[in-house]
């Protein structure tokens, strides 16, 4: 018997499980579907080691959502990590927390105690910040917050084409100001290691004899006595041939099992939209309509260039990708900080839009989406992605059977309102606009995608159409909230049963305009607070 089970060892899991542990007396569990995360390939960070994340089938879910009309009704492939630190094990480590509306937005819609003033302490709290302390920073965290050390001269080149083209610079995107660009902070030690939410949260902590954490573990469902109280949990064994195993809590039960994880959870456990229970057969213990409704995405197409001056990154010529990549293994006279989407920040679609609503994300190497093309022979090149922040449109997570094992069924539904299409036309413009400026002349070959021939505005719409593809930045399938479709209230708290959380990026009632890590980081600090203040001992 556990005091409290946490469902989802990622971003939100790693961390309460750190914080709920504090107390001696207090028995913490908590269960991952996938393996440990002492692979190599999570903690070195060179670019290799990114791209077989994002295709392991170890290491990552590698989901596909379905596309909608306007899009072709192509499949979109949507990777989230299957390990300790989830998704944050397997990220690019950009750190971007979202601009102060995106946390006022949240208190208007009634869910009150989530204004930025109020959450501020929360991203403070977790972070360990190299630059040292100030108004919106903390060093007494154990999560790593550092500067990247290592720039290729056309990443140094696009920073200065952005300026030229009227963009300012902006050192801090988490401090004051939120518009502008520059080199981001990434969640890395200082020494050059991934600083995912395993490492940061439970590595300092693993030892604690009150404790537990199972790996291999597949959710089977949450399980509810006769008065709707969450009383434990049934998950498949997968070292031991599936075999199934029985948890019990006695305070609460916390899911965290991500934008996906937690809406397919609860639905397998009778707590959804009634009508889509009852087609497979599921008990319905609370009809919640909003259980995988809600989702939300950032849209992201990537415009590549071809680099004149070589010094990319590229497989050739060889001497200088063998001296690039033994940077990561050798003893470097500096620390050597580095990750591919390395330069970027946010911008304005248009003069009249009051908050930056796209980001900029720029890679000095010639790929195509997710990684595919990554080392292309004889071929240097960089990439500049562009992605909406506040999209109108909702996509939702469906069941495709009563079997945990299924994969549920992703409708992404890109551009059902077209407002975040009109906006990223705009964007690539843009684009086009810094990358034609002289600090990029020594680097600027050839546009390869879109390419000379799409000029119109409706010419780059069908692009955007075509090639548009997530940037794994998903939130919003679980929200928080005051209205009917609210799964979960303001404190977490799954509506209509007792003792059951969910404490994840799917709990946004909107989705912030920043990458999801710190987000997520921050709404489980909150989270682990308001667990503790209730059941204080």
């Amino acid at each position: 018997m556990f005091d409290y089970i946490i469902i989802g060892g990622g971003s939100a899991g790693c961390l309460l499980a750190n914080r709920l542990s504090e107390n001696p007396n207090y028995k913490v569990c908590l269960i991952e579907a996938g393996p440990p995360d002492k692979s190599h390939f999570i903690h070195n960070c060179n670019p290799v080691n990114m791209l077989y994340l994002m295709k392991s089938k170890i290491y990552n879910w590698g989901y596909y959502a379905e596309g909608n009309n306007k899009t072709g009704k192509r499949r979109f492939f949507w990777p989230r990590g299957r390990t300790l630190g989830g998704s944050s094990a397997v990220n690019a480590m950009i750190y971007s927390r979202g601009h102060k509306s995106d946390f006022d937005t949240w208190a208007k819609l009634g869910c009150k105690g989530w204004d930025f003033k109020s959450v501020l302490p929360y991203f403070k709290k977790s972070e360990r910040q190299q630059r040292g302390a100030d108004k919106y920073h903390g060093v007494t965290g154990t999560m790593d917050v550092v500067d990247t050390t290592h720039h290729f001269p056309v990443s140094e080149a696009f920073i200065k084409a952005c300026v030229e083209a009227g963009i300012p610079r902006n050192p801090d995107i988490n401090g004051e100001n939120y518009e502008g660009v520059d080199f981001f902070q990434i969640t890395q030690t200082p020494e050059g290691r991934r600083a995912h939410a395993s490492v940061t949260f439970l590595d300092p902590v693993c030892d604690r004899k009150n404790l537990t954490i199972i790996t291999d573990a597949h959710v089977k469902r949450i399980l509810f006595d006769k008065k709707k109280t969450a009383t434990g949990v049934e998950y498949f064994d997968l070292k031991k041939k599936r075999k199934l195993v029985t948890l019990e809590a006695a305070k609460e039960i916390i899911l965290s099992a991500g934008i996906i994880g937690s809406p397919q959870i609860l639905k397998l456990s009778g707590v959804g939209p009634a009508v889509e229970l009852k087609k497979f057969g599921i008990d319905v213990v609370q009809d919640l309509p909003g259980v995988g409704e809600n989702l939300q995405d950032h849209p992201d197409v990537i415009l590549r260039m071809r680099d004149k001056s070589g010094t990319s990154l590229t497989t050739f010529p060889w001497p200088y990708m063998v001296s690039f990549m033994s940077r990561f293994y050798r003893k470097n006279k500096k620390p050597f900080v580095f990750t591919i989407t390395d330069s970027g920040g946010f911008i304005k679609s248009d003069p009249k839009v009051k908050v930056p609503d796209l980001q900029l994300q720029f890679a000095a190497v010639r790929m195509r989406p997710h990684g595919n093309g990554l080392f292309t022979p004889n071929k240097a090149g960089f990439v500049l992605h562009v992605c909406h922040m506040r999209p109108n449109s909702r996509g939702r997570v469906l069941l495709q059977s009563k079997d945990p094992f299924d994969a549920p069924r992703i409708e992404a539904n890109y551009f059902d309102d077209e407002m975040e299409l009109n906006a990223l036309v705009k964007g690539v413009k843009i684009a086009r606009k810094i990358l034609s400026q002289k600090a990029m002349e020594p680097f600027f070959k050839a546009e390869e995608v879109p390419g000379p021939k799409v000029q119109t505005d409706a010419e780059i719409r069908q692009f955007i159409l075509d090639k548009a593809e997530t940037v794994y930045h998903t939130a919003g399938s679980c929200k928080m909230g005051v209205d009917k479709m609210a799964v979960v209230d303001p404190s977490l708290k799954v509506r209509g049963v007792k003792n059951l959380r969910v404490i994840d990026a799917s709990i946004m009632p909107t989705i912030t305009g920043s990458n999801i890590h710190a987000p997520t980081v921050m709404i489980a600090e909150k989270g682990a607070d308001m667990v503790l203040k209730k059941n204080k001992i």
